[in-house]
């Protein structure tokens, strides 16, 4: 039975981590108050170490050779192997919406071809009281709802742990701040797809899987949400992006929309999803996509990390809207130019930005109108910067009066960095 609020990221992935464990501890003959004592003691995964997850193998960090449809140019994006980070400059200019050619790519292995005319949406598991298979006109001949949210990799600013956070460079793919997009999404709220199905009362997890390649020995990309997010009236089975249909490399012919939850959970294209009527896991909710605070005794690639990762939804954050200093060279902008940039976060509105200049007293920015929840608002700020080089910071408040922090832990795998960043530039 649910302990706490399971719409909630964070309370979800650790009731769904504690059950994992405890279920590896029976395995070893553990008792369950033994259990309790070693996780409170923080060596509890240390002790559960030894059991590897079956079929699972680690490769959190695993590098892939891939491909994309759309153009990608370097003026445009920056190239992080298979993905593709936006350029924050770019955006200076652009509207509230992320244009689909700046929108950023993220990608396990690499963007599939589908056909249309065999693809089926299958819904199955203990869950349902009926497997149904759907094709791309069911789905298309549905009623459509239309949400403006974010997207952002659970790894955005991954690259900030160790160039500004005093963090061991975490692994895996080196964002700045650029894997971030909001967009409007359409297509069918998934609990009307499930009615399909008839969803059973006992059902508590959900779990889409992608048709892209495998990654490696881990099968196709798939991580569970619970069905009370499922449920949600903005969870979308989405067909279209910003008014056209759904492009290849952001999802086609379907992908998920879980605003507000990490993006590994809003499943680009889709070829199956499955409800149980018991904890669903894969390897990204139990080795990848978790936070790690250090190494412990006893760990090794493959098993179980440990001490027990600490989960969470996705973070508040900002970002301007220049260029990065490139090769420790802060890029230029002209005197008199105003600072403009955005500001997000997971739940709320923004309350405000504020700016500083030098690590002098932050000043308050002026938001735009357009100011959406689980999406972002944009900010503009007049400074009377002289000729040389300065150093900026933004620093978000939201509706809830959650404040970016200066500072944020470290963790090995390089999750959810929102600590306010120093950008600098030189004004000529």
């Amino acid at each position: 039975m649910s302990t706490g609020d399971m719409k909630n990221e964070s309370v979800y992935a650790q009731e769904r981590l504690d059950q994992f464990l405890h279920g590896r501890a029976k395995e070893m003959g553990m008792s369950r108050r033994r259990f309790f004592q070693l996780l409170g003691a923080g060596t509890g995964a240390a002790a559960l170490a030894g059991l590897p997850i079956p079929g699972i193998v680690s490769q959190a960090h695993a590098s892939h050779v891939g491909s994309t449809v759309k153009p990608v140019p370097a003026d445009l994006f920056y190239a992080l192997g298979s993905n593709y980070e936006m350029r924050w400059e770019v955006m200076a200019n652009k509207g509230y919406l992320v244009p689909i050619e700046n929108f950023f790519v993220r990608s396990h292995t690499r963007t599939p071809h589908i056909d249309l005319s065999t693809y089926r949406l299958k819904i199955f598991g203990t869950g349902v009281e009926n497997e149904i298979e759907l094709t791309y006109d069911d789905i298309m001949s549905m009623a459509m709802e239309s949400e403006t949210k974010y997207i952002e990799c659970a790894g955005n600013a991954r690259k900030l742990f160790g160039q500004q956070g005093g963090c061991s460079p975490p692994g895996g793919t080196q964002w700045l701040l650029g894997g971030i997009g909001v967009a409007e999404w359409t297509g069918v709220p998934l609990r009307d797809i499930f009615e399909r199905a008839g969803v059973k009362k006992t059902a508590v997890d959900v779990m889409a899987s992608g048709l892209d390649p495998t990654v490696g020995t881990n099968g196709h990309v798939r991580k569970p949400i619970s069905l009370e997010k499922a449920f949600e009236d903005d969870t979308l089975v989405v067909v279209a992006m910003n008014g056209q249909t759904l492009p290849e490399d952001h999802g086609f012919p379907i992908r998920l929309l879980v605003p507000g939850w990490g993006g590994i959970n809003s499943t680009k294209w889709v070829g199956s999803i499955e409800v149980s009527e018991t904890p669903l896991y894969s390897l990204w909710n139990t080795t990848t996509y978790v936070l790690e605070n250090g190494p412990a005794a006893g760990c090794s690639p493959g098993f179980y990390p440990c001490p027990p990762p600490v989960v969470k939804e996705q973070t508040m954050k900002s970002a301007f809207e220049l260029a990065w200093p490139k090769d420790g060279v802060p890029a230029t902008i002209p005197i008199g130019r105003a600072i403009t940039g955005r500001a997000w976060s997971p739940h709320h509105k923004i309350e405000k930005v504020e700016v500083s200049v030098d690590g002098g007293p932050y000043q308050e920015a002026v938001l735009s109108k357009h100011n959406i929840p689980q999406a972002w608002a944009r900010f503009r700020i007049e400074l009377a910067l002289t000729p040389g080089t300065h150093t900026l910071r933004s620093r978000a408040t939201d509706k809830q009066g959650n404040v970016q922090p200066d500072t944020v832990p470290c963790n090995r795998q390089g999750y959810l960095y929102n600590a306010v960043v120093r950008h600098d530039i030189t004004v000529v």
